[in-house]
């Protein structure tokens, strides 16, 4: 979802449901083992089936779909701030909101759960989205937020700077690109959910991407254009590094036969007092002497 205070590069991401469509028929086909990412990240919450749930940056509805399955009887809204994706999503548009994560459009203490899946590290000021989601939040609920780690796609990190050294005047003194997720990602989003929530529990899911081809490999990395081609040098065109990433592709496939790439992803389940901190809290304050 892009924020209030999103950049050109996050808006034009977004203006269409292209980039998530990409991403998620990849992951569909390539990915090993084939797992459900969406589903997965559900799955770290104990549903009872009677929350009432907000899905910040709900996009097109990629988690509704699962979550309903599951859970048919949860009371779901969602609110994102790209009308187009708002459009393409399955829920009734009573229950969907165009709206910012840092001032969200609903009343104190009104959801059991609060869901922020890959969307955080686009915010401007994410710790004033924290703040507004625990204002939403009932003092028992759960947040729960996916992103990738920092040490995601490693081998495509390598492939990417090694094109912009040779493309680049300043050659091995270009400072590798930073990842999307670098202001909310597994390990430092950890220690931002501590800064308002009582306890946090991370969930790892590693996995493969294994291309046997060198088009929907370089299909999944333009599908990140927007995102990413900001920080090149300024004496690197994204065409002239996708020439190159093609060139070291079509090369390791024919020495290695496929192309693997390591994606390193996951959720954060936080919370003061509800679902898996409750008893932990309760005995905590049993033990404080009267």
């Amino acid at each position: 979802m892009p924020p209030a205070e999103q950049d050109d590069p996050i808006r034009r991401y977004y203006a269409t449901d292209r980039n998530l469509r990409i991403l998620e028929e990849t992951y569909a086909k390539y990915c090993v083992p084939r797992t459900d990412f969406a589903a997965w990240t559900l799955d770290t919450i104990d549903w009872t089936g009677d929350e009432v749930v907000l899905d910040i940056g709900a996009g097109i509805g990629s988690h509704y779909s699962r979550l309903i399955k599951a859970q048919p009887e949860v009371e779901y809204y969602a609110v994102d701030l790209s009308p187009n994706l708002l459009y393409k999503h399955p829920c009734a548009a009573e229950r969907l909101a165009f709206g910012d994560a840092l001032v969200l459009p609903y009343a104190d203490d009104s959801f059991d759960v609060v869901m922020a899946n890959h969307v955080l590290y686009h915010l401007a000021d994410i710790d004033t989205c924290l703040a507004e989601i625990k204002r939403v939040l009932k003092p028992d609920g759960r947040v729960l937020a996916s992103t990738d780690s920092l040490h995601t796609t490693p081998e495509l990190q390598v492939l990417i700077r090694r094109a912009m050294v040779l493309l680049s005047e300043n050659g091995a003194q270009v400072q590798p690109l930073s990842l999307p997720c670098h202001a909310f990602a597994l390990e430092n989003g950890t220690r931002i959910l501590a800064r308002h929530f009582y306890a946090v529990v991370r969930h790892d899911l590693p996995r493969q991407l294994v291309f046997d081809a060198v088009e929907p490999a370089l299909e999944y990395l333009e599908s990140m254009r927007d995102l990413r081609q900001h920080d090149l040098p300024d004496d690197v065109s994204w065409d002239d590094m996708m020439l190159i990433m093609q060139q070291q592709m079509s090369q390791l496939l024919q020495l290695l036969g496929t192309l693997e790439i390591n994606i390193a992803c996951g959720a954060l389940v936080a919370s003061d007092r509800g679902g898996f901190i409750n008893e932990f809290v309760q005995r905590d304050q049993a033990s404080v002497p009267q």
